[in-house]
């Protein structure tokens, strides 16, 4: 085992990935030990410490499950109950799934909703319920039920039930239900509350290698459920022990046991092995994890959870598209230092020309367009934004990923690895229809449907 401290591989690993600000807590034989690396951002550079802000994206969502399950915990919310049963108005683009989706497959993704709608429906507390009016323009990729695939707009249309079910702002509720119960004192949905304080600027790369600040900060306000908090290092060490713990106040013992049991499996993810509810469920070496990473723009965070060594680890940083890779060897060095647990890529199959000419091809979802291409030397994929999307927004929004090397795994289900680049070490897989004919890809536990042939 290495002698570096976690300090000094911090810093070490901030530079070799061209990081501005790195912010990291672990959590370990019940110390908290932090270590923070650069500045806030290259244009008002402010240094990073274990109290700044930083985007926490998708990890959000750990928090609109956790206060759904204190709803449930009250008798206010049942799992198994349909959406409906609580926002009765709701209108998909399938009606049967309209009524037959239930609060549950909202947590665990498993409702058939494509991944999300890229509008703004402003900033006023009528923003989550303008959202969902206009969910009947989400396609849907599967019945309720049938496989899990990634969706935000699913965990936007669970925030939607805690403001009907309280009679409060989503922000306003889980600040009650969570935020002042487990003592977060630096978790903030409302910008002002943000911009008051010491946060992380996003920031990009451009073509030649110079970092940019983002300057589309945060998303949308109907967002909020799925990925709008921001968060500390310091707090997030903190809602790791309150997940370790025996619930407190906010929910009992068992409610936080059946978040990490798991409700479906995953097959190729990076996200893990299964989801339970708001968590990825992983075992890494023979010990089972939780988690959940984010991404925003130009911000990447990652919080792992070792229950059954009372371990945690939070990783905040703030440039793309470099920042899932940095994330991932700090985590990885951490259970290596702390724990003696090693995580690793799995290694990818010589290439084959043949097998790989079958999946080239262009794949999307609602707002991004995903390639295959293959050549004579190898696979590749590229994800990128819509152009037509691009040019409607008026925001700010983060560059394409360039093409990365991709590599299939072994055995006969169409699972690869990618290779290289920012998302290197994300797993996949191509689906296939009953005739045999590959008609889909999953990234980042979103489908991708094949749309050129």
């Amino acid at each position: 085992m290495s002698d570096v401290t976690l300090s000094e591989f911090v810093e070490a690993t901030a530079v070799k990935f061209g990081i501005p600000g790195l912010a990291v807590g672990v959590l370990a034989d019940g110390r908290e030990v932090f270590a923070c690396h650069g500045v806030t951002s290259v244009d008002n550079p402010q240094p990073v410490d274990s109290d700044t802000l930083f985007q926490l994206s998708s990890i959000t969502k750990t928090y609109t499950a956790t206060a759904l399950m204190r709803l449930v915990a009250e008798g206010r919310v049942e799992l198994d109950a349909p959406v409906r049963k609580y926002i009765p108005e709701l209108v998909l683009a399938d009606e049967d799934a309209a009524a037959r989706i239930t609060v549950a497959n909202l947590l665990n993704h498993t409702a058939g909703l494509d991944w999300n709608l890229v509008v703004d429906t402003g900033d006023g507390d009528d923003a989550l319920a303008e959202f969902v009016a206009r969910l009947p323009e989400l396609d849907m990729i599967a019945a309720p039920g049938d496989r899990a695939s990634y969706s935000q707009a699913g965990y936007n249309l669970a925030g939607r039930i805690v403001e009907k079910v309280t009679g409060q702002s989503f922000e306003q509720a889980v600040a009650e239900l969570v935020f002042a119960p487990v003592g977060l004192s630096h978790s903030f949905f409302d910008p002002r509350e943000i911009t008051a304080r010491r946060f992380a600027d996003g920031h990009n790369a451009e073509p030649d290698g110079s970092l940019t600040v983002a300057r589309t900060w945060r998303p949308t306000r109907a967002n909020n459920p799925g990925g709008g908090l921001a968060s500390s290092a310091a707090d997030q060490l903190r809602w790791a022990r309150f997940q370790l713990g025996n619930g407190g106040a906010v929910l009992p013992a068992e409610s936080l046991l059946a978040m990490r049991r798991p409700t479906v499996e995953l097959r190729a993810s990076s996200f893990g092995d299964a989801i339970g509810i708001g968590w990825f469920l992983r075992d890494i070496d023979g010990v089972r994890a939780i988690g959940h990473g984010g991404s925003g723009n130009g911000q990447f965070a990652e919080l792992l959870i070792v229950p059954e060594h009372d371990f945690a680890i939070v990783v905040m940083s703030n440039a793309g598209p470099e920042g899932i890779a940095c994330n991932q060897v700090v985590v990885r060095w951490a259970l290596e230092h702390y724990l003696n647990v090693l995580d690793r890529d799995p290694e990818p199959l010589p290439y084959d020309a043949t097998r790989a000419a079958e999946l080239a091809g262009t794949y999307d979802i609602d707002a991004m367009t995903l390639t295959i291409a293959a050549d004579a030397t190898g696979l590749s994929l590229a994800v990128g934004i819509k152009p037509k999307i691009r040019a409607a927004s008026d925001q700010e929004l983060p560059p394409d990923y360039p093409a990365a090397a991709i590599g299939l795994l072994p055995g006969d289900r169409d699972e690869y690895v990618v290779t290289d680049g920012g998302l290197r070490g994300q797993l996949g897989y191509f689906s296939r229809d009953d005739n045999g004919r590959i008609v889909g890809i999953d990234l980042a536990g979103r489908l991708f449907q094949r749309i050129d042939a």
